[in-house]
């Protein structure tokens, strides 16, 4: 697991490696989740992977402050 992994582009927040599959997650807080999976996108986070055996995944996860808690999360593979 690293914490927010530097591109050219921008950081992804937060990316987990394993050796059949590479998580890619983009956190918001009170924004939703689709927001944190465009930036995902936009930055081409998942672009060292594009030659990658592994499976990607493409997580937006978006947080409620008020409530102290997940609101919503969208995977794109």
């Amino acid at each position: 697991m690293q914490c927010e992994v530097h591109s050219s582009r921008g950081r992804a927040d937060c990316i987990v490696e394993t050796e059949q599959f590479v998580y890619i997650f983009e956190f918001k807080v009170d924004k939703p989740a689709q927001e944190a999976l465009q930036q995902i996108e936009d930055k081409g986070y998942a672009a060292p992977f594009a030659a990658d055996p592994r499976q990607v995944f493409k997580i937006g996860v978006s947080f409620d402050s008020e409530k102290r808690s997940l609101a919503e999360w969208l995977v794109n593979i």
